[in-house]
């Protein structure tokens, strides 16, 4: 989870305070695009294209916590057809958001996609959820989840001998950068740090969360299962004096002290402190800011059908 994404829609999360909002997701959208692995991303399509399909249909992608449908508009476009698509998520708004631009896409041969949306909460883990998918894919998702859950879905989707393309799953680090590109960060900006990190470990509905953890909790669970593993480290970089990116990178510091002030009440003054030079220092174009993810495509074993 990054600065500002207070929670993703899942079970038990039902407050408006707590969901993602759809301008929030659009302004992070180009910065995930950016960052993420296309080794990976083709690796996945690579190995789709050796399926039959579900049933000698189209190939079944499940895209969990799929918000406004970002990484459908990502991976369509990049993985073979035909393809069918089942949008997972709490928030109907967004649902339907992500099936209206859905609408428009092409597979990678410029053929239509079968969109389906589904409303309902990530847990139980459960034939429902990953019914008839070759594929299961998730973005920015995984901090927010427990261990048992992550390691429930990763089980059960090597039972069915699904792929799994999880991507920019957040590893914990962020630092401000300076106008060359260097990490710069004080004893504020670790302390700070630390306490955003503790907040990521919150329960967000499906137990204490994995938070910078969920990287490793993954790849663990992944190589158990049997997976053929692959990942690659996807970090977030915003220049020092990139206007356009400026509010970007406001949303995310204020997204870090308030995650702060939440652990902290009594260190209020202080983190206003630091908010107030880091936004300074943002706005004059003296800062950017880096904050790390990591992707993770597991792939059945060879000869798995």
């Amino acid at each position: 989870m990054t600065a500002s994404d207070l929670a993703r829609p899942i079970a038990g999360m039902p407050s408006p305070r707590e969901r993602f909002s759809a301008d929030w997701l659009a302004q992070r959208e180009w910065l995930d695009g950016r960052s993420r692995s296309h080794r990976l991303t083709g690796l996945a399509a690579d190995w789709l294209a050796t399926r039959p399909g579900g049933h000698g249909g189209p190939h079944g992608i499940v895209d969990l916590g799929s918000g406004s449908g970002s990484n459908l508009r990502f991976l369509a476009p990049r993985l073979p057809g035909p393809q069918r698509w089942r949008l997972v998520d709490h928030d109907p708004t967004l649902l339907a958001l992500a099936r209206r631009q859905g609408a428009t896409l092409r597979d990678s041969v410029g053929d239509r996609l079968a969109i389906q949306t589904c409303c309902r909460d990530l847990s139980p883990v459960e034939d429902e959820l990953l019914a008839d998918a070759d594929l299961v894919v998730a973005s920015a998702l995984f901090d927010l989840v427990s261990q048992p859950w992550a390691e429930a879905l990763v089980a059960a989707s090597a039972a069915r001998r699904q792929g799994l393309l999880f991507t920019l799953s957040v590893d914990g680090d962020w630092a401000f950068l300076d106008a060359a590109g260097h990490r710069i960060e004080d004893e504020e900006d670790i302390a700070i740090r630390a306490l955003f990190q503790a907040h990521q470990r919150r329960d967000k509905g499906l137990g204490p969360a994995l938070g910078s953890s969920a990287p490793a909790v993954l790849a663990a669970a992944m190589s158990a299962a049997g997976y053929r593993l692959e990942s690659a480290t996807t970090p977030w970089h915003l220049a020092a004096g990139d206007e356009a990116r400026v509010p970007l990178a406001e949303s995310l510091l204020q997204g870090w002290h308030d995650a702060a002030l939440e652990l902290a009440p009594e260190e209020a003054s202080r983190l206003e402190r630091w908010r107030s030079r880091r936004l300074a220092g943002l706005a004059a174009g003296e800062l950017g800011l880096t904050v790390g993810h990591r992707d993770l495509l597991a792939l059945p074993p060879a000869g798995c059908a």
